[in-house]
């Protein structure tokens, strides 16, 4: 009877880690079957200035160095997780383009998408809709990661991510929007 339950929990042992290490959200990033949602780094503040444009960074919030500092570290996490390339995509502000050239994980392509909507919320449900459609329309097994907003992220998610939160999410077309993990950034 000894033996029989040193077994069966041996088996629930070995079940339980595989199933954890199937649930490896850096795991999944690796190999493209999810892909990384990455609030900016800190800048302080608010929203932006009323005289804002979106191709002047003096007119916008910018990351503090703290920020800068922080975009950083978080692209040594990446790298220390095995990731030292991505596809990056960022919202055109400054502040998001900011993160992901510090992340140093590659190109930073612009994405329209990204840009928040926190001016005019009444933009938010449609813009997260084309936002969700075009994030499944990703090419399977690219290893991508979207640096974003907070707004945009919880219009995804209903989480509200800190500044330089990860949130590793599936996106497939048949299925919701799943957040697999999150990694608050220091």
């Amino acid at each position: 009877m000894f033996l029989r339950r040193q077994l069966l929990l041996a088996s629930a042992l070995a079940l339980t880690s595989k199933a954890r290490a199937q649930s490896d959200p850096w795991a999944e990033l690796r190999t493209g079957a999810a892909m990384a949602l990455l609030r900016h780094a800190i800048a302080p503040g608010t929203g932006d200035p009323a005289n804002f444009a979106v191709n002047d960074c003096s007119t916008q919030r910018n990351l503090s160095a703290q920020g800068i500092a922080q975009a950083s570290r978080i692209g040594t996490l990446f790298r220390e997780k095995g990731v030292a390339q991505a596809r990056v995509f960022s919202s055109q502000w400054c502040r998001c383009l900011d993160t992901a050239k510090g992340l140093g994980l590659g190109p930073v392509e612009p994405q329209p998408l990204l840009n928040s909507f926190f001016g005019s919320p009444e933009d938010g449900r449609p813009q997260t809709q084309a936002l969700r459609a075009w994030m499944t329309g990703l090419p399977p097994g690219r290893l991508v990661v979207l640096v974003t907003h907070q707004v945009n992220i919880t219009g995804l998610t209903n989480i509200v991510p800190a500044s330089g939160e990860l949130l590793f999410v599936t996106a497939r077309a048949a299925d919701p929007l799943t957040v697999i993990g999150r990694v608050a950034a220091e």
